[in-house]
Protein backbone atom coordinates (compact mmCIF):
# COMPACT_ATOMS: atom_id res chain seq x y z
CA UNK A 1 0.00 0.00 0.00
CA UNK A 2 1.10 3.03 -0.23
CA UNK A 3 1.58 5.95 2.37
CA UNK A 4 -0.94 8.05 0.51
CA UNK A 5 -3.37 5.28 0.35
CA UNK A 6 -2.95 4.75 3.84
CA UNK A 7 -3.33 7.92 5.13
CA UNK A 8 -6.55 8.07 3.31
CA UNK A 9 -8.05 4.61 4.78
CA UNK A 10 -6.39 6.45 8.47
CA UNK A 11 -8.57 9.49 7.61
CA UNK A 12 -11.39 7.46 6.73
CA UNK A 13 -11.27 5.34 9.89
CA UNK A 14 -10.89 8.65 11.93
CA UNK A 15 -14.23 9.98 10.65
CA UNK A 16 -16.03 7.05 11.04
CA UNK A 17 -15.28 6.66 14.51
CA UNK A 18 -15.62 10.13 15.12
CA UNK A 19 -18.46 11.83 13.34
CA UNK A 20 -20.35 9.01 11.60
CA UNK A 21 -20.88 6.31 14.31
CA UNK A 22 -22.15 9.46 17.07
CA UNK A 23 -24.44 10.78 14.44
CA UNK A 24 -25.96 7.10 13.54
CA UNK A 25 -26.66 6.97 17.42
CA UNK A 26 -28.29 10.10 17.75
CA UNK A 27 -30.06 9.21 14.46
CA UNK A 28 -31.30 5.36 16.21
CA UNK A 29 -32.31 7.23 19.13
CA UNK A 30 -34.21 10.10 17.67
CA UNK A 31 -36.27 7.06 15.84
CA UNK A 32 -36.68 5.43 18.68
CA UNK A 33 -38.61 8.31 20.04
CA UNK A 34 -41.31 7.98 17.45
CA UNK A 35 -42.24 4.73 18.97
CA UNK A 36 -43.41 1.78 17.08
CA UNK A 37 -40.30 0.44 15.64
CA UNK A 38 -41.65 -2.09 13.94
CA UNK A 39 -43.20 0.13 11.49
CA UNK A 40 -40.45 3.26 11.61
CA UNK A 41 -38.68 3.72 8.48
CA UNK A 42 -36.06 6.02 9.68
CA UNK A 43 -35.13 3.50 12.79
CA UNK A 44 -34.59 0.61 10.59
CA UNK A 45 -32.31 3.13 8.35
CA UNK A 46 -30.38 4.29 10.58
CA UNK A 47 -29.96 0.48 12.18
CA UNK A 48 -28.77 -0.13 8.22
CA UNK A 49 -26.50 2.51 8.62
CA UNK A 50 -25.22 1.27 11.61
CA UNK A 51 -24.19 -1.82 10.58
CA UNK A 52 -22.49 -0.84 7.44
CA UNK A 53 -20.23 2.13 9.85
CA UNK A 54 -19.10 -1.02 12.21
CA UNK A 55 -18.37 -3.24 9.18
CA UNK A 56 -16.52 -0.48 7.77
CA UNK A 57 -14.77 -0.36 10.85
CA UNK A 58 -14.01 -3.67 11.68
CA UNK A 59 -12.63 -4.00 7.84
CA UNK A 60 -10.29 -0.80 8.62
CA UNK A 61 -8.96 -1.99 11.82
CA UNK A 62 -7.70 -5.19 9.80
CA UNK A 63 -6.74 -3.63 7.21
CA UNK A 64 -4.40 -0.97 8.94
CA UNK A 65 -2.19 -2.96 10.94
CA UNK A 66 -0.99 -5.34 8.69
CA UNK A 67 -0.62 -2.99 5.36
CA UNK A 68 2.92 -3.12 4.06
CA UNK A 69 3.91 0.85 3.33
CA UNK A 70 5.85 0.81 0.11
CA UNK A 71 8.25 4.15 -0.10
CA UNK A 72 7.52 4.89 -4.21
CA UNK A 73 9.35 7.93 -4.02
CA UNK A 74 12.68 5.52 -4.27
CA UNK A 75 11.17 4.05 -7.75
CA UNK A 76 12.41 4.79 -11.00
CA UNK A 77 12.90 3.67 -14.91
CA UNK A 78 10.68 2.76 -17.54
CA UNK A 79 9.66 -0.85 -16.28
CA UNK A 80 5.98 -1.03 -14.61
CA UNK A 81 5.90 -2.00 -11.27
CA UNK A 82 4.12 -1.00 -7.71
CA UNK A 83 3.33 2.69 -7.65
CA UNK A 84 3.97 3.48 -11.31
CA UNK A 85 1.80 5.76 -13.77
CA UNK A 86 1.32 3.98 -17.08
CA UNK A 87 -0.14 5.63 -19.71
CA UNK A 88 -1.28 2.99 -22.30
CA UNK A 89 -2.92 3.03 -25.61
CA UNK A 90 -5.42 0.43 -27.02
CA UNK A 91 -4.01 -1.23 -30.15
CA UNK A 92 -7.67 -1.21 -31.70
CA UNK A 93 -8.89 2.00 -31.03
CA UNK A 94 -6.25 4.60 -30.68
CA UNK A 95 -7.12 5.72 -27.42
CA UNK A 96 -4.81 7.00 -24.72
CA UNK A 97 -5.33 5.88 -21.01
CA UNK A 98 -2.91 6.22 -17.67
CA UNK A 99 -3.37 4.36 -14.61
CA UNK A 100 -1.47 3.96 -10.98
CA UNK A 101 -0.88 0.48 -9.92
CA UNK A 102 -1.13 0.44 -6.11
CA UNK A 103 -2.82 -1.67 -3.56
CA UNK A 104 -6.01 -3.43 -3.63
CA UNK A 105 -7.36 -1.34 -0.96
CA UNK A 106 -6.68 1.84 -2.28
CA UNK A 107 -7.13 1.21 -5.77
CA UNK A 108 -10.16 3.19 -7.49
CA UNK A 109 -10.83 3.23 -11.16
CA UNK A 110 -12.71 6.29 -10.90
CA UNK A 111 -9.48 7.91 -10.12
CA UNK A 112 -7.54 6.31 -12.36
CA UNK A 113 -5.95 3.69 -10.35
CA UNK A 114 -6.18 0.20 -10.53
CA UNK A 115 -5.35 -3.04 -8.08
CA UNK A 116 -1.88 -4.32 -8.13
CA UNK A 117 -3.82 -8.19 -8.46
CA UNK A 118 -6.40 -6.90 -11.18
CA UNK A 119 -6.07 -8.40 -14.47
CA UNK A 120 -4.50 -5.16 -16.22
CA UNK A 121 -1.92 -4.49 -14.27
CA UNK A 122 -0.57 -8.37 -14.04
CA UNK A 123 -0.48 -7.66 -17.46
CA UNK A 124 1.43 -4.36 -17.62
CA UNK A 125 3.81 -5.37 -14.03
CA UNK A 126 7.71 -6.27 -15.40
CA UNK A 127 6.89 -4.52 -18.98
CA UNK A 128 8.59 -1.73 -20.25
CA UNK A 129 8.20 1.36 -22.99
CA UNK A 130 7.43 -0.29 -26.09
CA UNK A 131 6.26 -3.59 -25.39
CA UNK A 132 2.94 -4.68 -26.25
CA UNK A 133 0.09 -6.71 -23.53
CA UNK A 134 -3.05 -8.63 -24.00
CA UNK A 135 -5.34 -7.93 -20.88
CA UNK A 136 -8.46 -10.81 -20.76
CA UNK A 137 -11.43 -8.76 -20.86
CA UNK A 138 -15.26 -10.33 -21.19
CA UNK A 139 -15.68 -9.01 -24.81
CA UNK A 140 -12.29 -10.70 -25.53
CA UNK A 141 -8.88 -9.98 -25.40
CA UNK A 142 -7.76 -6.24 -25.25
CA UNK A 143 -3.67 -5.14 -26.62
CA UNK A 144 -1.97 -2.22 -25.63
CA UNK A 145 0.81 -0.69 -25.87
CA UNK A 146 2.73 0.80 -22.97
CA UNK A 147 3.59 4.57 -24.09
CA UNK A 148 4.84 5.91 -20.44
CA UNK A 149 5.88 5.07 -17.29
CA UNK A 150 6.46 7.47 -14.78
CA UNK A 151 6.94 6.98 -10.45
CA UNK A 152 6.02 10.95 -9.79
Amino acid sequence: MTAEGHARLEEELRQLRAEERPAVIRAIAEARAHGDLSENAEYHAARERQSFIEGRIGELETILPAAEIIDISKFSGDQVKFGAYVTIIDEESEEEKSYRIIGAYEADMKNGSVSISSPLARALLGKKVGDLVEVPAPGGARAYEIAKVRFV
